[in-house]
């Protein structure tokens, strides 16, 4: 059996660019899939974190339109009920658990002291004001202790 014959003849290069086209159409076939299949992973917990990082209606978009049902996305004030580490869990006015993130940045003021994380306590009254992040968290820049 001569393989020279069989590898110049037309039918062997027109089956071996076949098979080469439909591997690479796969790939970007698959490659396709890939991408879509993160944006919309990425598109699901967007939607489902929708209310808590912009502070959207907690009863979904058409339930309230006075705007009462809102929460507050770059804030919050009321009442610390826990204190872990560098985060902070504050129950507001509307009495919502809220989570508040602390980092190096952040300041805390007590009238004109300035204060540290670990100097606050639960049941201090406080006001936030912050960034949210795609947890659903307020990246606190400012805490106004009352």
């Amino acid at each position: 059996m001569d393989y020279n014959k069989i590898f110049q003849s037309k039918t062997f290069k027109t089956a071996f660019w076949g098979i080469g086209g439909l591997v690479v159409l796969l790939l970007v076939f698959g490659a396709g899939m890939a991408i879509g299949f993160k944006k919309a992973n990425f598109s699901f917990r967007w939607g489902e974190n929708y209310h808590r990082n912009f502070g959207g209606p907690r009863g979904g978009m058409f339930n309230d339109f006075m705007g009462r049902d809102f929460m507050n996305a770059h804030g919050n004030a009321g009442s610390i009920i826990k204190v872990d580490g560098n985060t902070l869990i504050i129950k507001g006015q509307d009495n919502v658990e809220q989570t508040i993130v602390v980092s190096d940045q952040t300041m805390i003021r007590r009238q004109q002291d300035n204060l540290k994380v670990f100097d606050l306590k639960v049941d201090d009254r406080v006001t936030v004001i912050g960034s949210p992040n795609k947890e659903g968290q307020i990246e606190a820049k400012l805490i106004r202790v009352f």
